[in-house]
């Protein structure tokens, strides 16, 4: 039997927070700049990726097309571990006043 069965509650959340970072690591000018945060939802979990004001065109791209395809991404690996995750994109710039540019919305 594959070890993933026996992950403990909190680690399928960790492993799809780890998983975002990467991608909008890999996609944006300040990686370091870079953060995941997990808000545990009623039968699910939200995602809120954060990354510099610079850096938000990059990640959400051209008509939203790589925002949507890093929520597809998301999905599968959903269905994998057999849990809802949404992401929500949000905007840092002064501390305190983040704004939260695109909501997942359920398929």
């Amino acid at each position: 039997m594959p070890q993933s069965d026996n992950l403990p509650e909190g680690q399928p959340s960790q492993r799809m927070q780890s998983l975002i970072a990467g991608l909008a690591k890999a996609l944006v000018d300040q990686p370091d700049l870079v953060s995941v945060e997990i808000i545990p939802d009623a039968g699910s979990t939200i995602l809120r990726l954060r990354v510099s004001v610079g850096d938000i065109g990059k990640v959400i791209g051209k008509q939203g097309r790589t925002a949507r395809s890093i929520r597809t991404i998301l999905g599968a690996a959903s269905m994998k571990l057999q849990h809802r995750f949404s992401l929500d994109i949000v905007e840092e710039g002064v501390p305190g006043s983040a704004k939260v540019l695109e909501e997942a919305t359920p398929e």
